[in-house]
C-alpha cells in the first residue's frame, strides 16, 4: 500500500511491523487474526484431517480454523468442527490448552496469527464424510505414532511436539 486512503497522497509509511501511517494522522494497524485447532482426542489417539486446498495441501491439520467477528474461540471450535466435520461439540467440553504464534501464508500475503489450542476427548472414534472442497481425508494416528513432519503449520507441530511429551 502506498496511497493513503484517508487524504489520497502517497505518503503512506510502513513501520515494518504492525502499522501504517500517514501525516495526516491516518493510521492502520495490521493485526493478529485469531485462530482456534482442536485435538479431538479418542483415548491415546488424535484425530486429523489432510487438507485438499493451498496452503500446505496435503499435509495434516487439526480441525479448526479463523475466529470470525464477535465470535468467542470455544464457539468459533464448535463452528469450525460441525462446518468440516459435520460434529456436534458440547462447548463446555472443550479445554484450553495453549496459544502460540503463527503465520498463515495464503496467496502471498502472510497473515499474523494466533493460534489457540484445544482438547476434545471423545468417548469412541467416528468416521465423517468431510467437506471435499477442504479435506481430502481423515485419520485417527496414536500419539506415539504423530510424524511431525507430516504437520501442516508451524505452531501445530511446536504445540504437538510439547502435547506429545507431556
Amino acid at each position: 500500500m502506498k496511497f493513503c486512503p484517508k487524504c489520497g497522497n502517497e505518503t503512506l509509511n510502513w513501520d515494518g511491523e504492525k502499522k501504517w501511517s500517514c501525516n495526516c494522522g491516518f493510521t492502520l494497524y495490521n493485526n493478529v487474526a485469531g485462530a482456534v485447532a482442536v485435538v479431538v482426542r479418542c483415548g491415546n489417539e488424535v484425530f486429523f484431517t489432510r487438507r485438499n486446498q493451498e496452503p500446505k495441501k496435503g499435509k495434516l491439520d487439526l480441525a479448526g480454523g479463523f475466529v470470525d467477528p464477535k465470535e468467542s474461540a470455544e464457539t468459533t471450535c464448535e463452528r469450525e468442527l460441525f462446518e468440516e466435520l459435520q460434529l456436534n461439540v458440547d462447548k463446555s467440553k472443550l479445554k484450553y490448552l495453549a496459544s502460540l504464534p503463527n503465520v498463515y501464508h495464503y496467496k502471498e500475503i502472510d497473515y499474523n496469527t494466533l493460534d489457540l489450542f484445544f482438547e476434545y476427548r471423545v468417548e469412541t472414534k467416528f468416521d465423517v464424510s468431510p467437506e471435499i472442497s477442504e479435506i481430502s481425508e481423515t485419520v485417527w494416528i496414536p500419539i506415539k505414532e504423530i510424524n511431525l513432519d507430516d504437520i501442516a503449520f508451524d505452531s501445530q507441530k511446536v504445540f504437538l511436539g510439547k502435547y506429545m511429551n507431556s
